[in-house]
């Protein structure tokens, strides 16, 4: 009885030293919150104010992958989010930098400005919508672009120990979705700046065990264990706006856009800084990527 009670404590221990705690069931009862943030929304919201915002639009932002998650629902589950147009006008209004029109459901607009109009012509029209209807705001840059590659097992590894029975191991695998965001001049068609962002999505899995005779013919085998997984919608949402933070760095460094305040003098920008410093580095450490 001392052996089993010995060797459950040691594997306790073993849990609390390379295990963290799951999420207990009584945690699914917390109420809702807002999503998460990374590092690259406050950078967002860090780079200098502009002089005047961008009238943008966003049509689409679709996924370009081809992916689907693994079996058994590969055939009706795609393994990146097909929201995100939403997020990348989350991105673009979060930066301060752009107007943005509503363009993606632009045919539900149409329809509601149509159902005013008809709403006009009838006696007693309610006050709300008595006034004349106003033409709708045209853009002059359009953003497109896309989730243009999700890649699996860019990674893969691992580590473990046993001794007398008493195992630990760890396991991790690290996934990449890359996405594609250019900024179209919407009179001349022509191309002002062009970003590829990449994001890597962890897994890791982690798990202890005993596997030992007490006495004879008296075995104890234990097992605990856990997995987490980066959530492959908020990676998404980060590499989007890493890319409205790229785009917005190319065009003030080419002068398409200008920030506030005085432009005769450097602007002294950390995060922009650090941007442009990005854009100009190479994987390989040098070279530009214009």
């Amino acid at each position: 009885m001392k052996k089993i009670l010995l060797l459950g404590m040691l594997l306790a221990a073993l849990q609390g030293c390379s295990l963290r705690e799951p999420i207990g069931a009584e945690q699914d009862t917390e109420t809702p919150t807002l999503t998460p943030r990374a590092s690259t929304y406050y950078d967002l919201i860090n780079m200098p104010r502009p002089k005047g915002r961008l009238m943008a639009v966003v049509y689409g932002f679709r996924d370009q992958t081809g992916q689907y998650k693994p079996t058994p629902a590969s055939s009706f589950s795609t393994s990146v989010t097909q929201g995100a147009a939403s997020m990348l006008m989350d991105a673009m209004q979060a930066s301060g930098w752009f107007v943005v029109l509503e363009r993606e459901g632009l045919q539900n607009l149409l329809t509601e400005r149509k159902i005013i109009r008809a709403s006009q012509k009838k006696p007693n029209t309610p006050m709300n919508i008595q006034a004349e209807l106003p033409p709708l705001q045209a853009a002059n840059m359009m953003l497109e672009g896309g989730i243009i590659a999700y890649d699996t097992n860019v990674k893969s590894g691992g580590e473990g120990a046993r001794y007398l029975g008493i195992d630990i191991s760890r396991e991790y695998r690290v996934d990449q979705v890359t996405v594609n965001l250019r900024a179209v001049d919407v009179r001349s068609g022509q191309i002002l700046a062009n970003v590829m962002t990449s994001k890597t999505i962890y897994s890791v899995g982690r798990s202890a065990g005993v596997f030992k005779f007490i006495e004879f013919k008296k075995l104890l085998e234990a097992e605990v264990g856990y997995t987490t997984n980066e959530p492959a919608q908020l990676c998404v949402l980060s590499a989007i706006e890493s890319a409205v933070g790229h785009l917005l760095a190319q065009g003030i460094e080419r002068r398409l856009w200008q920030i506030a305040g005085d432009n005769s003098q450097p602007v002294q920008n950390e995060t922009l800084d650090r941007y442009l410093t990005q854009n100009k580095v190479t994987p390989e450490g040098e070279g530009s990527d214009e």
